[in-house]
Parts: structure tokens; sequence; C-alpha cells
């Protein structure tokens, strides 16, 4: 069996290989900073959230005052926004002791509010979370860390940050000790609920109870189980998990994808291949995915919920493992996606596809520096879109001053009539 850390170490290192075998358009359109450049380093992390308020004035943001090495207990990091009609002026919310380079703190708005913003800290020896009215600036502690929010902004969904940050390192936070390091399918914790108000939390689903699901092949008694990567559908009836095994930290994992109700009952193995990587809900009962299903090439497919319905996605033109995110008011016409670097010229393109005419516009080609070449510390673009999707955001270090957060004007071409 392939192993799917093998497989995005291959989408990153084999780099030699076409980002496409169909020659996209080229389209270079002009991306502009919005992150001060005062020294500091911006970015967001992770891609999936609301990033920016409802009018789309306020981006949120991370910032740091140095790069290149794995958080300890000790780094504080603010957490804020930037207010694009005050020429970018950087505006503190807080800060946080719990945060990854590839996923932040989990800071997003609140689902249905224009004025609440979310993200996980660190108090003493355990994960919590803050919430804070932007316009009173009135700050509220809940118990436990956040990883996704439904679409009513009432129920949280979360998982072990401390047993995510040993298995794989970048994507959870140091600071609190994982009390499950030597066991290797935990039944007391996992992925829980929590209710925004009250702070109310239930555990759902363990790795000792989907170790218990077997797969083909596997004993899952010889690896070490943990969560990562959980969305809520835009219903807010399921929600995607990521469960993922390996024998030891810094080697290789595979990872099979599950879909549950919100209360965790109901669940199903919508990619069973192993392989399953980066991935967005397209609506409520369809899932774009990176993966390799059984008998198929590796690339991105359509996975209809609770059923065996499988469909390619940007064939000959989206071939490579990217960040994916279907573009607000378009019809789920168009979506934006991006590569890792390339191998001649450490090259990440930011890309937009059509999907009914499965053509694809590069719309930036961004060096990434050498220094940037790590699997904990590299800087991906994960480009997100503005809820009206007439702006592209990312982050990128092309301009070799550190990361910063960019934005690029697309309605020229999505919102074509």
């Amino acid at each position: 069996m392939k192993f799917s850390y093998v497989f995005l170490l291959l989408t990153i290192l084999l780099l030699s290989v076409k980002v496409s075998k169909a020659e996209p358009e080229v389209k270079q359109l002009p991306a502009v900073a919005i992150s001060p450049n005062d020294g500091s380093y911006y970015w967001f992390g992770y891609y999936d959230k609301f990033l920016t308020d409802p009018n789309g004035r306020y981006v949120l943001a991370m910032r740091t005052i140095f790069e290149h090495r794995t958080p300890t207990s000790e780094d504080v990091i603010q957490v804020g926004m930037i207010d694009l009609k005050r020429k970018n002026r950087w505006i503190k919310l807080g800060e946080s002791r719990a945060w990854s380079w590839q996923q932040g703190c989990m800071l997003q708005f609140i689902p249905g509010s224009s004025e609440e913003v979310i993200w996980n800290d660190r108090s003493g020896d355990h994960f919590v979370s803050h919430i804070i009215n932007i316009k009173t600036m009135k700050v509220r502690t809940l118990p436990m860390p956040v990883y996704t929010l439904s679409p009513d902004g009432k129920t949280a969904l979360g998982l072990d940050f401390a047993r995510l940050q040993i298995r794989r390192p970048g994507y959870g936070y140091v600071g609190v000790k994982d009390e499950t390091l030597n066991i290797k399918a935990p039944d007391k914790t996992g992925i829980y609920s929590m209710n925004l108000q009250t702070g109310e939390s239930k555990l759902l689903i363990t790795p000792a109870q989907i170790t218990g699901i077997p797969m083909e092949g596997v004993n899952f008694q010889e690896y070490y189980h943990w969560f990562n990567h959980l969305l809520i559908s835009p219903d807010g009836s399921r929600f995607i998990f990521l469960h993922r095994w390996h024998t030891k930290p810094n080697t290789v994992f595979s990872t099979r994808m599950f879909t549950a109700n919100m209360d965790g009952s109901d669940l199903y193995i919508l990619d069973p291949s192993g392989q399953t990587s980066h991935f967005i809900w397209r609506d409520n009962n369809h899932v774009a995915i990176y993966t390799k299903p059984a008998g198929l090439k590796d690339g991105f497919y359509l996975f209809k919920d609770k059923s065996a319905e499988v469909s390619a996605i940007g064939k000959d033109v989206m071939v490579v493992n990217g960040h994916c995110s279907y573009i607000a008011g378009t019809n789920n016409e168009w979506i934006i996606n991006d590569t890792y670097p390339d191998k001649s010229g450490r090259l990440q393109t930011l890309f937009l596809y059509h999907v009914p005419t499965n053509k694809r516009i590069d719309i930036g080609r961004f060096k990434s520096p050498p220094v940037y070449n790590h699997p904990e510390w590299r800087c991906d673009l994960h480009p997100w879109t503005s809820r009206d999707g007439k702006t592209v955001f990312f982050e990128s270090t092309h301009e070799e001053n550190g990361r910063r957060i960019y934005m690029i004007d697309i309605s020229g071409i999505t919102c074509k009539k």
C-alpha cells in the first residue's frame, strides 16, 4: 500500500512533474501585499474558514517576529485583523500560545456574525478558545479549543491538538503534555463537540472506536492513530474527519476519510483508499478530494457522500495536489487552487479552474525561497476568497522578506456573464 505521507512528499519533492498535462491559460494578475511591511511576519494558516467579515473590510491574520523553527511553549503570537479601509492598519485582538505554522490557531469569524471572532490559546496546562466582539473588544473564554464551526455559529468541533502535534509536527500545538503518547488507539480522547455559548462539550469519536472499523490488508493494532482536518457540511448536518495512522512520528502515514452526523453517529468511509489529501465540501452531499481511488490515478475527484459515486474533476488540467476551494457566488463553477513549489524554480502557481469547460487559468506564479523547503514551516499559498467571491487572499514569501498576505482581484474573470 502506498502511504499518504509519501503521497504528499512526492507532490512536494518530485517537482519535475509538469503542473498540468494540458497547457493552461496564463493571465498574471496584480498581487497586492496587505500585511504591514514592519519587520514582522503575517499569515493566516488554514484556508477553509471565514477569514474576512461579511462586508470584506477586515482580514484576520496572525503576527510573529520569527520564522524557520518549531514553536516552543514560550512563543506567543498576536492575533488580529487588517483593516482594508484604513490603509491596511493592523488591529490587535489578542494573543495565542496554541498555534502551528500550517494551521495557525484556528482564527476565524463565527458564522452568522459580523462581530465575533474565535481563536485557540493555551491557559496553563490546557488549551482553550477565546471569542472576542471586535466592536466592544469584550472577550469570553471557552474551556476547549476549536477546529471547525457549524454554519449556524452555535457548535464547534475539536480534537486532541497535543496528540496531533506529536503525530504530525507542525499541525498541532506544543505546551500541553500528550497524555495518550504511548497508547496506539486511545478511547478517552478524540473528536468532540462544544456548545459555543455554554462551553459544554461531548466526546463524539475516539481512535479506539475507529480502529474497530477494519480496512482490508491493514492490521490497525500495529499503528498509532489520530485525527485531523475536520470540516462541517454547508447545511450543518454532517462533518468530515481524517483518520490517520503510522508506526512512529515523522514516518510515513496513511489516511482514510470518514463522514458522520454531527453527534458522531452514522459513520461512513467516504474515501477508503488510504491516500486522502486536501478536500472541500462542494455542497451538502458532495466532497472534492485529492486522492487515488482504487484502480484510478491520483488526482481530484468528486465523491458523493454515503455512496460509491466518484467522478474526476479537472482531468488533465488540475492534476497535482493543492489547497482547493469552490469560489462563493459562482454556483460552484469556479475553483481556486494552488501548487507546491516546482523543482526548476521553486515557483508556486495560483490558478482558477472553470468546472463546466475544464479550463484552467494561472493567475500568479510566486517563488518560494529555499529556506522554506521544510515539511513543518513551509509556506503554502493556502488561497481562499472573500465572501462575495471577487477577491483571492493568499500567503507567500516571494518578495523574500518573510511571510506576507496578498490579495488579487479575480472579479474580471469569475464574474463575467
